[in-house]
């Protein structure tokens, strides 16, 4: 009988665990993608994602804080991305899948780009 509860109690942290970290589909448009250019204001290498922040205009030329939610901080340390990779003032151009709700401002980047060097972030692949 302890065995049984061993078990199940396992099974049961583990579909806590499971459940505590969200589909990025349930947040984002995966099937859509924009692009935008603008100026890094905040660089947050965090856990469990990094985010970065972008002052950048709309279709009318209004300015909009947009967050870019990024991958986890030890992926990309992997990939050569570190908390010093980006700095603010830093001009971005910003790919990827946008919210479920426009208002929000935020998307799932899929592609990063710094035209002042060249450098590059696409998807999972190694910056350029």
């Amino acid at each position: 009988m302890t065995r049984l509860w061993m078990i199940l109690i396992l099974v049961g942290v583990g579909a806590v665990t499971a459940a505590g970290h969200h589909a990025f589909a349930s947040y984002y448009l995966e099937d859509q993608s924009i692009s935008l250019e603008g100026s890094l204001e905040e660089f947050e290498y965090t856990n469990p994602h990094t985010w970065i922040h972008v002052a950048a205009a709309d279709a009318n030329g209004q300015m909009h804080r947009v967050s870019a939610e990024w991958g986890n901080p030890n992926r990309l340390m992997r990939q050569g991305i570190d908390k010093d990779t980006l700095k603010p003032g830093d001009r971005l151009i910003v790919t990827g899948s946008p919210s479920r709700h426009p208002s929000e401002y935020k998307l799932h980047l899929k592609r990063l780009e710094r035209p002042a060097d060249g450098w590059k972030w696409i998807g999972g692949n190694q910056p350029r």
